[in-house]
């Protein structure tokens, strides 16, 4: 068994609600007087996270990129127990996407280091792409596992897990470091407790800058994003379907005349 774990979560502060607008020149979503909260599939890496320190010894930090505001969501995992947190914050970070993004934390995580086990949520409710920790992953040159519903066993430089798969699910073995990135099958996250509240008002967000990071401008935030939104809107919704009364018969007989109407057979 491994002592003393390094274990490094990725968060992500997201709105509240779903009902956000999108900035239609920007492609970004409008944050200003929303409340946001911790992205609620960061939660369960959270939880695994305080989870793995507690089977195995160690250390727990929490990784978030974005704006000052974004501490609030940080001290809220600081209140369910986990020992350190690290805000990226920079207008050169700014309107980054996944890849962006992920380069971003990946080079934030160099200068946490050590690690062993960096632990994602599956996705964020405002992106939904599920891409940062694979992305994060390949710019490490460390492995990643998706889908991670179990952790078995950590011990002597490796990991046993099972992940959750369409058709059933697989147990896999890994060495470490690695990046997983786990779904909300995996744990019940736990509530802060007052004592936690009262550390987490207390405790320093230590902050990652630019300046604090191996790379150039061009690497970073909107510039370093090879991928833009260039279009946003509500799609038309469908129209509404043909009501048909019959008999069994009958209803087969029209059923098929529109299937053949349509071409599909």
């Amino acid at each position: 068994m491994i002592e003393g774990l390094n274990v490094i979560v990725c968060i992500k502060q997201v709105p509240e609600t779903t009902e956000v607008e999108f900035d239609e020149e920007t492609g970004r979503l409008k944050r200003e007087g929303i409340d946001s909260v911790v992205n609620p599939f960061d939660e369960y890496a959270v939880e695994e996270g305080l989870s793995m320190r507690e089977r195995f010894g160690g250390r727990v930090k929490v990784l978030s990129m974005g704006p000052p505001q974004a501490e609030s969501a940080l001290r809220e995992t600081i209140a369910m127990g986990c020992d350190e947190a690290w805000l990226a914050t920079d207008r050169a970070f700014a309107g980054a996407d996944t890849w962006a993004t992920s380069l971003t934390l990946g080079l934030c995580v160099q200068k946490m280091a050590p690690y062993d086990i960096i632990i994602c949520g599956l996705k964020t409710t405002d992106g939904d792409t599920g891409q940062v920790g694979p992305e994060m992953a390949q710019h490490l040159g460390i492995p990643h596992i998706c889908y991670v519903n179990k952790i078995l066993d950590v011990s002597e430089g490796r990991v046993r897990l099972t992940r959750m798969l369409d058709d059933g699910v697989e147990t896999l073995e890994a060495p470490l470091p690695i990046v997983i990135t786990v779904t909300k099958e995996i744990n019940q996250p736990r509530l802060a407790t007052l004592r936690g509240r009262l550390s987490a008002r207390k405790a320093e967000i230590k902050q990652i800058t630019s300046k604090d990071v191996d790379a150039t401008p061009s690497q970073l935030g909107l510039d370093g994003s090879p991928t833009r939104v260039v279009k946003i809107f509500t799609p038309t919704p469908p129209a509404g379907g043909e009501l048909v009364q019959g008999s069994p018969d009958e209803l087969a007989d029209k059923i098929l005349e529109k299937l053949v109407e349509c071409k599909v057979i």
